[in-house]
């Protein structure tokens, strides 16, 4: 009799199934101020509530051990998502957790066949989770967000307004973070040297928040650490980029997965970007500068000296002989690379390496 009066009480998920989760009393506690979508990013102006045009969105959650967090997280999904009067699915990509978060995903997908799960055999990384999120996601407009409840889902409604007014990805900004100073002020510095190197004027290209058409996502590969880059891949495919500021929450449950170490990775993985956005498709451009630059240093620097030996003067004791003719060397390298390079692109090229906006045949 006690078992079934408690069954009673239990609260049925929108599929009118009955959630077992033995955590759902917690899970179904308020982690973010209730609100309605607004028009914009500016949270003084006026709340207009806000149905999109989209008729299916696919949010794509990446997690790794975040097993306290997944059913808050999920009970906010579906509240936020229920004024968009759209259908929507979520997929919860277990990057390899060795917590009890594969279970708790099973249990959410098994009670609610909007959730649905894909779990690595070990740990890929985010980009990997996001990849993989990316191919399966049937939606005409995909979000992405992280699982730590730090990404709030009310904001998925002012993303997608973003799309709707004509923008391919809309990234959010967090404007004001709740992160430890070695994350936060490293962040900024990293998305300053970016914002400065790939020309695109955004604020924060790392956050986790994120909305695109999916167009977007089936013509960009994310792979190693490149989803920091996304904004750059696509604005280079020749999508159009913006961002909105979006509310950041303090971290509730377990610590952060940022390491000093991803910091530096994000440096090497920004050249790759922009060797690989800007220069896979004519090489020669890339190699054949330096390579220039070095030959003709090499050839002043071998021509002054030159001069000094003609005049009579010793070289036995001059470095910058030895600097001269490395310099011709490199440039000569340089160059060589380049043409190879060349000749492999254009042995390679076919028309579907092209993104096509649009077409009557």
């Amino acid at each position: 009799m006690n078992d079934q009066s408690e069954n009673k009480n239990i609260p049925l998920n929108n599929e009118g199934n009955k959630s077992a989760s033995p955590n759902w009393r917690k899970g179904r506690k308020r982690f973010y101020p209730k609100k309605k979508f607004i028009a914009d990013s500016d949270k003084s102006k006026s709340e207009v509530s806000f149905k999109t045009s989209f008729k299916k969105i696919s949010i794509i959650v990446p997690l790794y051990n975040e097993e306290e967090s997944l059913q808050p997280l999920v009970n906010e999904i579906r509240k936020a998502l229920r004024p968009l009067n759209t259908s929507y699915e979520v997929l919860l990509i277990d990057d390899g957790s060795n917590d009890k978060s594969l279970n708790i995903i099973k249990e959410i997908a098994r009670t609610d066949n909007r959730f649905k799960f894909i779990s690595f055999r070990k740990n890929y990384g985010k980009s990997a989770a996001l990849q993989i999120g990316f191919i399966n996601a049937t939606g005409d407009a995909v979000v992405t967000m992280d699982a730590d409840l730090q990404d709030d889902p009310n904001e998925i409604g002012n993303l997608l307004k973003k799309l709707e007014e004509g923008y391919d990805l809309c990234s959010g900004w967090k404007k004001q973070r709740f992160d430890p100073l070695v994350k936060k002020y490293s962040s900024r510095f990293f998305n300053f040297v970016t914002r400065v190197i790939s020309g695109i004027k955004i604020h924060d290209f790392n956050c986790g928040l994120k909305a695109y058409k999916v167009e977007v996502v089936k013509n960009i590969k994310v792979y190693g650490e490149l989803h920091r880059y996304i904004p750059v891949l696509a604005k280079w495919q020749g999508f159009s980029v913006t961002e909105i500021a979006v509310q950041h929450h303090p971290r509730r449950y377990g610590k952060t997965k940022f390491g000093i170490s991803r910091f530096f990775k994000g440096f090497i993985d920004l050249i790759t970007v922009i060797f690989a956005t800007r220069y896979i498709k004519r090489p020669m451009h890339f190699f054949g500068f330096f390579g220039a630059m070095a030959f003709f240093i090499g050839i002043i620097v071998n021509a002054y000296l030159s001069y000094l030996w003609i005049t009579g003067q010793p070289l036995s004791n001059r470095p910058m002989l030895f600097l001269g003719i490395l310099l011709i060397i490199v440039g000569v390298q340089f160059f060589s690379v380049g043409l190879l390079g060349e000749m492999i692109v254009h042995n390679t090229m076919n028309d579907r390496e092209y993104v096509i906006k649009d077409r009557n045949i």
